[in-house]
């Protein structure tokens, strides 16, 4: 799932407890060039404030139109829009798509209470919907699971917020903290040396001077998180590599180049480390962008958080790099 809908869920409910009306409204079927996929939210307010997207913005002006004139669903509705090509044409739907969507009224938040407070824990739900009778359940989810909807239910995947360790405070920890806070991700910087944990000041991220492997088993990373090491100092970043690439972290990188690579993963086969465990470390961290300066290079590592999250193929990486496969990652799950 996205983190966004989250957000939504979260300002849903505020407005709820204001007293104000709210409807949610989830995509479950698209055909052809629909913008947005199958659980994707939206929440709009009374007054046809909205949050959230299931379009590509004409969608929601006619939600909101339907709202301020005086359409209310009082129980789960579905609506179709797109069924003919001048109406995809009209809502924003190129190429003929079709969108099918289910709007229902906000009455009970404790459901939404629980995904907030599962999740916040780093676990994956799944909210049923009952369309019949309007009913909600929250019930433990897997990762490869998918939105369903079989016409009389529909089963939307709500998961943890993406999750960044970052192993060191230098100039380049900064760049990558600032990129992957605007993406929407958790950010976690570790350094136990005095003379940079005194200067790391950037906003909305936590700081631990707390020695990295011993942070690594504290957080128990699940397939949400994302670690990279670099302090260039080997004793710490190898120290969190040992136990980060026997996590369910769905990536692992470490700073330095081909040579200081194959090193590293000379010293961690000294340990308890399995081929396979190894091979999952992504180095040299980051795809050849041509890369110089720590704000480049910071964009280099993102970009490749970002693909092995969307479970993209590693196509841009400097010849001889090693290639973990691929784990599949679904944005929306």
């Amino acid at each position: 799932m996205d983190s966004l809908d989250l957000q939504v869920l979260q300002q849903a409910r505020d407005w709820r407890a204001t007293g104000q009306p709210v409807w949610l409204v989830t995509v479950i079927e698209t055909w052809g060039s629909a913008p947005r996929p199958p659980g994707a939210l939206l929440a709009m307010r009374g007054d046809g404030l909205v949050v959230g997207s299931v379009s590509g913005g004409c969608v929601e002006d006619d939600l909101i139109d339907r709202v301020r004139k005086g359409e209310r669903v009082g129980k789960p509705s579905l609506i179709n829009y797109g069924v003919s090509k001048e109406e995809a044409a009209r809502f924003g739907l190129p190429c003929g798509g079709n969108l099918r969507l289910v709007q229902e009224p906000l009455t009970d938040t404790a459901w939404v209470d629980e995904v907030l407070t599962r999740t916040a824990h780093h676990e994956l739900v799944a909210r049923r919907l009952d369309l019949a009778s309007g009913t909600v359940t929250i019930e433990p989810a897997a990762r490869g699971e998918a939105f369903q909807f079989d016409g009389t239910q529909l089963r939307a995947l709500f998961g943890p917020r993406w999750r960044l360790l970052i192993i060191g405070a230098g100039q380049l920890s900064r760049a990558v903290a600032q990129m992957a806070l605007a993406l929407d991700f958790e950010v976690i910087c570790c350094d136990p040396r005095e003379e940079y944990h005194l200067t790391w000041d950037i906003p909305n991220t936590t700081f631990s001077k707390s020695m990295p492997d011993d942070l690594v088993l504290e957080l128990q990373l699940d397939p949400h998180s994302a670690v990279i090491a670099v302090t260039h100092d080997p004793k710490l970043d190898d120290m969190v590599l040992l136990e980060a690439l026997k996590s369910p972290a769905f990536y692992v990188g470490a700073l330095g180049s081909r040579g200081n690579t194959a090193k590293r993963k000379e010293r961690l086969a000294l340990f308890d480390l399995s081929p396979a465990e190894i091979d999952r470390l992504h180095g040299p961290i980051g795809l050849d962008l041509g890369s110089k300066t720590p704000a480049e290079i910071a964009v280099s590592i993102v970009a490749e958080i970002v693909a092995v999250k969307n479970g993209v193929a590693l196509m841009q990486k400097k010849e001889g790099s090693a290639l973990p496969e691929s784990p599949g990652v679904c944005a929306r799950s």
